[in-house]
């Protein structure tokens, strides 16, 4: 955070990776479809560095791990809606928050932060899952990745937010796990927190350009704090 910067006055939020570990819901949804196609289970492992980019990426990511291109662009459709159909049916069965997520978010919400949720999962599988978890209370606004014609990392969500809350860029701070987060944030003009614990694609957090590295969403609300006391 920049000394003499101007005061935060909204954080967005990313979800998966960052507030709930969620590759436990995608094993069982992925590996549902690929069964579909006769093709072996894979891990968690396998699946983690794949979360982050959107559903469209993930499938095609997925089936890239037996298909040739000709042979997943003819069963992309199909794909894709076995995958839909099995998440909707598990989504946030396996799924859990991470520590310091609730603790965070009353600590943001005291400090008067207007929060937002911007993920690039489809808002039909983010919506109930927000609820499920008991945070959908805690957002004023909330995009997924199909909610607009871009997704993160493009800047266009995050800028959506700051135009709904009629904010500057300069006062909202989105905190989030990946590169995608970050990229989005720096095009944006935003401040940028990671999280250390999240996907990042399979890369080390620590490559990410951003504005710090923070242990949990309590440990950013306290960075924000210090930053607007100053």
């Amino acid at each position: 955070m920049q000394p003499g910067a101007a005061a935060i006055r909204a954080a967005i939020i990313d979800l998966d990776g960052t507030m709930l570990d969620t590759v436990p819901d995608f094993e069982l949804a992925l590996n549902a479809m690929r069964a579909e196609f006769s093709l072996a289970p894979i891990t968690q492992d396998v699946i983690k560095p794949m979360v982050g980019k959107g559903s469209e990426k993930l499938i095609r990511d997925v089936l890239a791990l037996d298909f040739d291109a000709a042979r997943i662009d003819a069963v992309y459709d199909e794909a894709m809606a076995a995958y839909q159909r099995h998440y909707l049916a598990i989504n946030g069965e396996r799924s859990v928050l991470f520590d310091g997520v609730i603790e965070g978010l009353q600590a943001l919400r005291d400090m008067g932060l207007r929060l937002a949720c911007v993920t690039n999962k489809p808002i039909s599988f983010t919506t109930p899952l927000l609820a499920q978890k008991g945070l959908a209370p805690w957002f004023e606004l909330v995009y997924g990745g199909d909610s607009l014609p871009k997704k993160k990392p493009d800047p266009l969500p995050l800028l959506q937010v700051c135009s709904d809350f009629d904010l500057p860029p300069q006062q909202v701070v989105a905190i989030g796990d990946s590169s995608n987060d970050a990229e989005a944030a720096r095009a944006a003009r935003c401040f940028v927190l990671t999280v250390p614990y999240g996907y990042n694609h399979g890369r080390p957090v620590q490559e990410i350009d951003s504005d710090g590295i923070v242990n949990s969403l309590l440990d950013a609300a306290k960075l924000i704090r210090a930053h607007n006391g100053a």
